[in-house]
């Protein structure tokens, strides 16, 4: 697989498959790989348990870690090779408007608008979408011990937060992608079908809505 973009992003709620492209595209197009560090922000496990207590440190923790990761990236010459990442930085938005109180919210947009400007912007987006029940089986099905607790109302609104946050993002070109039918990690045709679309996306809104698996 070839690829014209050299900066791409796979983004979607919890569950969805972010992780799983990202490999499988940074291993066809031989790229530089930028995963979110999850599991080393020490507040997220009590998060889950109690989220208006532990919501701006696990907020702030995410924010500046992944700016640190994209500062630490682009200061290197972004163009010798192609880069997927599985997060974009613009996205913690969507978290920090979903659990920060207004005078958290606040604080951290102040941050936000200093560092921001300052992140590369990718040349592609792809958004992955599911439907919720399809969601909280492959959370399930990885059982990560930190989403053992993992509350489904949250994780409602979250998918609510990202297809708002999407229906406006005009920053870059985007490719949404409903993933409840298919089983890219799997079937080699979806994957097939879906990389056929990732290449042909070039510019301005592209919605790919695939067929159900022929399994």
């Amino acid at each position: 697989m070839t690829s014209s973009h050299r900066y791409i992003v796979v983004e979607g709620p919890i569950g969805v498959g972010k992780s799983s492209l990202t490999n499988i595209l940074a291993e066809r197009l031989q790229a530089r790989r930028v995963m979110e560090v999850v599991e080393e922000n020490p507040f997220l496990a009590s998060f889950y348990t109690d989220r208006n207590k532990y919501a701006f440190q696990t907020q702030m923790f995410f924010l500046l870690s992944r700016f640190k990761q994209q500062q630490e990236l682009f200061q290197q010459d972004l163009f010798a090779a192609v880069t997927v990442s599985d997060y974009l930085f613009a996205k913690d938005r969507i978290f920090a408007a979903l659990t920060l109180d207004p005078n958290e919210l606040s604080l951290y947009e102040r941050v936000f608008d200093e560092i921001g400007p300052r992140v590369t912007k990718p040349d592609l987006v792809i958004y992955l979408q599911a439907r919720l029940d399809v969601l909280l089986g492959r959370i399930k099905k990885r059982a990560r011990e930190f989403e053992r607790r993992f509350d489904a109302d949250y994780l409602e609104s979250l998918c609510r937060a990202y297809n708002d946050f999407f229906f406006h993002y005009v920053d870059t070109p985007l490719l949404v992608v409903n993933t409840s039918e298919i089983d890219f990690v799997n079937n080699p045709e979806d994957l097939e079908n879906l990389l056929s679309v990732v290449r042909q996306t070039k510019k301005g809104i592209v919605h790919y809505q695939p067929l159900p698996s022929r399994r």
